[in-house]
């Protein structure tokens, strides 16, 4: 069991964190290589119309994602602290009652989102050229949700008790087959939208059940007997009070996406495509602030299951330097290489020029966003979900009235877009810190 967890109540700091997320890093890459594929394929053989159909569900297919995984987030930060408090029992009885409700929630959310796909691509102001691709593209996607929910439920079992690395064996595979069955759909059978859907639901299907299959064969707390398959009611009261808090976290950023989108997709096609590009290109830059609170989540918890209070105040400081240095290394990446990048995407011009300028506006408030995902991660790991859901609120109220702001009363036109988004960062990145400096103030020190 040594070689398949890890125990961050003892040991360097830093080496936790670092070795930690290194893995999870390299797997969230790859995962969002699903994205990436999907976007440079469409954009280059389909052409900017079909990348505009993709970009425009983006923040739908978000919402029921985070609807869905943020049970399985909930479940894994209990685990991360029953596993510090040495409780092998409960670890067990709370992975098999998580993965219920994850049977559950995202078999309603994709029916619900596979019925209600085109009106709310026309709640979005979806332009009308793209309506119908986008639909069938969300409808696609909903039918694999149960897929991806699952296996990010198995991943996050197995961070929890400190195991990054295998989960990243199955993303690169499923990955592998993602990119190889997008060619082979789009550019050879000319299955367009539809065959990039079709693509990753397979590929998202593959990952999950190689992940089962190693996790039942390789870590002793996923060897379940009858005796640990009970539902329990107190178990499930648990998961669900600090599931739900980020889920609804994570559903109202989605929700708050959905406002930029429909302000986006008000300025006609261009601006969608090269919308769409950039937030390809910052759901990468997401992914080293993303693994590093994940990391440092997991860390938190695990020590403040244990009552080490001291070690989780420590992994917040070394978290927001590793932090630092990351966000210094991707400003500079995006400033002088962000027209090569976002020419990865798509040839025209005009989507390029636009796309290049909303980068360089972004990158110049990546600290701020840093600050939001290694705050989270602390309190997180804490069990503190409930502020998180009030941090999601003060980031939905932002993206609601600061991109208005900005774009409309203003006279900033699309740049607003992106300004706003720097802005709604450094608001919500301030109330995080906030948030976590009053709970220092209250939590007892180490005997």
């Amino acid at each position: 069991m040594k070689n398949y967890t890890t125990d961050m109540t003892t040991g360097n700091t830093v080496k936790h964190i670092i070795s930690f997320a290194l893995p999870a890093l390299v797997g969230n890459i790859f995962q969002q290589i699903y994205n990436l594929a999907d976007s440079v394929i469409v954009g280059r053989f389909v052409g900017a119309d079909a990348l505009a159909a993709v970009g425009s569900t983006a923040s739908i297919t978000f919402l029921f994602f985070a609807l869905c995984n943020g049970i399985g987030s909930g479940g894994g930060i209990i685990v991360s602290q029953f596993y510090g408090a040495h409780d092998s029992a409960r670890v067990k009885n709370c992975i098999v009652n998580t993965g219920l409700v994850m049977l559950i929630v995202p078999l309603f959310f994709g029916t619900i989102g596979f019925i209600f796909a085109p009106a709310l691509l026309r709640f979005l102001s979806t332009p009308e050229e793209i309506l119908q691709p986008a639909a069938l593209y969300i409808r696609l996607v909903c039918v694999g949700l149960l897929f991806v929910s699952l296996y990010n439920y198995l991943a996050s079992m197995l961070r929890a008790l400190g195991d990054s690395r295998s989960p990243l064996y199955f993303l690169i595979m499923s990955t592998v087959i993602n990119v190889i069955l997008d060619t082979i759909f789009v550019c050879v059978f000319r299955m367009g939208i539809k065959g990039v859907a079709i693509a990753t639901i397979v590929s998202q299907f593959t990952a999950m059940v190689s992940c089962a299959l190693y996790a039942r064969r390789h870590n002793a707390f996923f060897k379940l007997k009858k005796s640990d398959c009970t539902v329990s009611i107190d178990m499930l009261l648990r998961i669900v009070r600090l599931g739900i808090p980020l889920s609804l976290q994570f559903a109202l950023i989605a929700i708050s996406s959905m406002a930029i989108q429909r302000i986006v997709n008000s300025y006609g096609t261009v601006v969608v495509a090269a919308f769409t590009s950039t937030s390809r290109i910052e759901q990468l830059i997401h992914q080293p602030y993303a693994t590093l609170g994940a990391s440092i989540a997991t860390f938190c918890g695990q020590n403040f299951g244990a009552r080490k209070y001291d070690r989780v105040y420590l992994g917040y400081r070394k978290g927001f330097l590793i932090m630092t240095v990351v966000t210094v290394i991707m400003i500079c990446v995006m400033q002088f290489f962000g027209r090569s990048i976002t020419g990865l995407f798509v040839s025209d011009r005009q989507v390029v020029e636009l796309g290049t300028r909303g980068l360089r506006i972004t990158s110049l408030f990546y600290l701020a966003l840093g600050t939001i995902y290694v705050v989270r991660g602390v309190l997180t790991g804490m069990g503190d979900a409930f502020f998180a859901l009030f941090n999601g609120i003060v980031e939905v109220i932002g993206r609601f009235t600061i991109p208005l702001l900005m774009t409309k009363f203003l006279g900033m036109a699309e740049d607003g877009i992106w300004v706003s988004t720097g802005i709604v960062w450094i608001l919500s990145g301030s109330t995080a810190w906030f948030r976590l400096f009053c709970r220092q103030e209250r939590v007892p020190a180490v005997e």
